[in-house]
């Protein structure tokens, strides 16, 4: 008996010891990995930014196997990709309210699902899962759009989040031979 309860301290121990320092020591060596990133957009009355973690490619296969088809995606590495606006925005078609949201994304073969969530978890996937299921709470999407996804010729190394501008703003994401974009107006 004596061995079980010194067994269970030197357990509760060790899990604490991961949560105090064991969790910052693994963001930062997944950081070398995955660089931090930000896009931000400040034209028009439009004031926009996104912070993600930027994974490379390495001869990957990166949607269909690395970043499965018609499953919840954290979009990018290490903690959830942010969006924010400073003003009310339409974006795909929809109203978003101004504010800070975590951004998450349902890659698919022939169609892509952007979602805007006002939780911003702090990992955005279960540890436990190998980083296969997310956090996300379903309950508090605020917005959802489809786009169509294009078959780029280049593949890209990193994943890119950014605002591209032509004859419209649109909030791009292009990763391998991928790009998915959705429009954003005031």
């Amino acid at each position: 008996m004596k061995f079980l309860k010194w067994l269970l301290a030197v357990i509760v121990v060790l899990v604490l010891a991961f949560f105090l320092f064991g969790k910052s020591y693994l963001r930062e060596q997944t950081k070398k990995n995955s660089p931090e990133k930000t896009a931000t957009y400040s034209k028009n009355g439009l004031d926009l930014t996104v912070k993600y973690s930027s994974p490379f490619k390495k001869n990957r296969v990166i949607f269909g196997e690395l970043v499965p088809y018609d499953v919840v995606w954290r979009t990018g590495a290490n903690e959830p990709t942010t969006f924010t606006t400073a003003s009310n925005i339409n974006i795909g078609g929809k109203s978003l309210p101004a504010g800070s949201y975590s951004f998450w994304t349902v890659p698919g073969k022939d169609s892509w699902s952007f979602i805007f969530n006002s939780e911003i978890p702090g990992w955005g996937v279960t540890i436990l899962s190998g980083g296969k299921e997310t956090t996300r709470n379903v309950d508090t999407d605020v917005v959802q759009i489809n786009a169509i996804p294009q078959k780029l010729s280049q593949s890209i190394e990193s994943l890119s989040i950014d605002f591209e501008e032509n004859d419209q703003l649109y909030l791009s994401l292009a990763w391998d031979k991928t790009k998915v974009s959705v429009p954003i107006n005031k």
